[in-house]
């Protein structure tokens, strides 16, 4: 059961990161693509803007991917966390904790269920575990 709990977890996280990659790549899922994540981007200090929302969007979008596929899963958590941690930092910290504030609350949540899964590793029902 295990196995079926962390293809779970890695399916419905990883998911979620391929779509918000790929909101601030191409703006589907009602995102607003390189130009106009760039431009939020700049108004709250991360320059360049475009190239900022590029190294975000394939950190999410490529780590995404992986943690789906339970692929080189260290790495995927590592992109995952790294851009939870840059919108903590840039974004939520201000707010508290909680994500009725728009606080921290979700994203240290993701940061933990990512090094989580990595630590304990993704299943049985992995590429990792195919391969490795």
């Amino acid at each position: 059961m295990i196995n079926i709990g962390l293809l779970i977890i890695r399916l419905v996280v990883g998911l979620l990161f391929v779509g918000h990659g790929a909101q601030k790549l191409f703006g589907w899922f009602g995102g607003y693509g390189l130009k106009g994540t760039g431009g939020w981007f700049e108004s709250i200090g991360m320059k360049p803007g475009v190239t900022m929302a590029l190294f975000a969007g394939l950190a999410e979008l490529i780590g995404g991917i992986l943690f789906t596929l339970g692929l080189l899963t260290p790495l995927a958590a590592i992109m995952i966390a790294g851009t939870m941690v840059m919108a903590i930092v840039k974004v939520h910290a201000p707010n508290g904790l909680w994500a009725t504030s728009n606080g921290y609350e979700y994203n240290l949540t993701l940061i933990a269920v990512a090094i989580g899964v990595a630590l304990i590793g993704p299943g049985q029902y992995a590429l990792d575990a195919f391969l490795f």
